[in-house]
């Protein structure tokens, strides 16, 4: 990762379609949104783990899909 896409600071938010219960957990974090036009994106059940980083289109789009219920189980 780029010294650039530091995540040390970033503020992650927790998905909605979370659970609450511990169980599957995606965070995202707007914190390279603005300047970089990418997601960072990471398992809340490991904070200090890597995180994937998306262009953010790419993560609009992922989303809206999930909205719309592509993905459903």
């Amino acid at each position: 990762m780029s010294p650039d896409l530091n995540l040390a600071a970033a503020e992650w938010i927790k998905s909605s379609y979370s659970e609450g219960n511990g169980g599957a957990c995606v965070e995202f974090s707007r914190a390279l949104t603005q300047a970089h036009g990418l997601v960072p994106v990471r398992d809340s059940k490991a904070p200090d783990g890597p995180a994937l980083v998306f262009p953010a289109g790419g993560w609009t789009s992922f989303v809206s899909a999930v909205k719309r219920g592509q993905f459903s189980s």
